[in-house]
């Protein structure tokens, strides 16, 4: 009785001030995910006052949080647009892993490590937060943009291809060898292949069972289906988050509509507590000697991120404004980054200071990120994309003369 009262007021102290967070964000214009990320430090390992009980809670509730944060994201759009969208972003998917993984590998051989070490960081700067980016999108307004699907397509692309990483990764960190690693790939496929078939084929006959007119039932259906989902892909190495992707995706019509409504609350709620647990499974002790090195890793990817972004959107015929808006919005790493720093960790086969410097470089972008998806808001980047635009096409005419 007594460590479920403990767990009580610490759950309902953290949330309070996560709301007071939020607050404060919203009125001097700040993404309230730096504050909740802060918050954790706080009272996280090496913060100012632990909170031991409530740990585990806020481990459950950060994995529900990226679950509810990707099957809204897919509630916006129907299976064809989503194949479509796949298609036409193939080719940034490529560029994508080529600007952000190769970075990665490079600095693990700079710091002396080895190649394994070399793929695991690799993987950790590759791929970008879905969980903090779908956030930023909903807090910025920006769901309905012409560049959000490209932002999207970007995410499931990198989610599917770590649905292909994760288990060759663990493979290799169990020394299981190149038939091991083909056994693992031969799974994961299998049932992203299955996953994808069953959204595109037979979404329809799943929002048929779930009536729009019993909101109760409505909430419990979906809810239960996505959690359902989202654990089976786990199981079978595939991303959780991509399984919770394609149930939204499957779903459709006033289904779809009400279930968008119904579930937003639900969707705050446990993505700020997913924040949360971030900070405060991080002690703060470990950031400070590999902070350099994170900052430095962290800026050239950030950069590189912006540069898929840019040109991913640009490939598909979207404005200046919103190449830059899709490229600062995929800055963000996260959850993933954090699950192959822990495998590698687990492991025990690859050097020891990786998981510190994957801390902080996750932090560093997930504090950043959110900032920089806002400059294209600001007037003095308006007026720079302006005068960007004038001297364009006064060049273009030089050159045409």
């Amino acid at each position: 009785m007594h460590e479920t009262t403990t767990l009580l007021i610490e759950v309902g102290a953290l949330l309070f001030l996560l709301g007071l967070l939020g607050r404060l964000g919203r009125r001097i214009g700040l993404s309230p995910i730096p504050l909740y990320l802060l918050a954790g430090l706080a009272f996280g390992h090496g913060g100012v006052l632990p909170l031991a009980a409530s740990e585990e809670f806020f481990a459950v509730g950060a994995e529900i949080g990226v679950i509810l944060l990707l099957v809204m994201l897919g509630l916006e759009y129907s299976a064809g647009e989503l194949v479509g969208n796949l298609r036409s972003a193939a080719p940034a998917g490529l560029i994508d892993g080529v600007l952000n993984a190769l970075p990665g590998a490079a600095f693990a051989f700079l710091l002396g490590w080895d190649w394994v070490a070399a793929i695991v960081l690799g993987g950790i700067t590759w791929v970008s937060s879905s969980g903090v980016i779908a956030k930023v999108l909903a807090d910025l307004g920006r769901l309905g943009n012409r560049e959000t699907p490209v932002i999207l397509s970007v995410l499931v692309i990198e989610d599917l291809a770590m649905a292909l990483y994760l288990p060759l990764l663990t493979a290799v960190l169990a020394g299981s060898g190149l038939l091991g690693g083909g056994i693992a790939l031969g799974v994961a496929v299998g049932a992203v292949v299955l996953v994808l078939v069953v959204a595109i084929r037979y979404g329809h006959l799943i929002s048929t069972a779930l009536s729009a007119k019993d909101p109760e039932a409505l909430l419990l259906g979906v809810l239960g289906l996505t959690l359902l989902i989202a654990g089976l892909a786990a199981k079978l190495q595939v991303s959780a988050a991509v399984g919770a992707f394609l149930v939204g995706i499957a779903l459709s019509g006033p289904v779809a509509h009400h279930a968008t409504e119904m579930l937003s609350p639900l969707r705050d709620l446990f993505a700020a507590v997913f924040f949360v647990f971030f900070g405060l499974v991080t002690d703060p002790r470990d950031i400070p000697p590999v902070l350099l090195p994170a900052l430095a890793l962290a800026v050239v990817t950030m950069g590189t991120k912006t540069i898929t972004g840019y040109l991913a959107a640009r490939r598909v015929g979207i404005a200046e404004p919103g190449r830059w808006r899709a490229g600062l919005a995929l800055v963000p790493r996260g959850e993933f980054s954090i699950v192959i720093a822990g495998l590698a960790v687990a492991a025990g086969s690859v050097e020891p200071k990786l998981a510190a410097l994957a801390t902080a470089y996750v932090l560093i972008t997930v504090v950043t990120g959110p900032m920089l998806a806002r400059l294209p808001d600001f007037a003095w980047f308006k007026v720079w994309l302006r005068q960007r635009a004038v001297r364009q096409r006064a060049k273009a005419l030089a050159s045409t003369d």
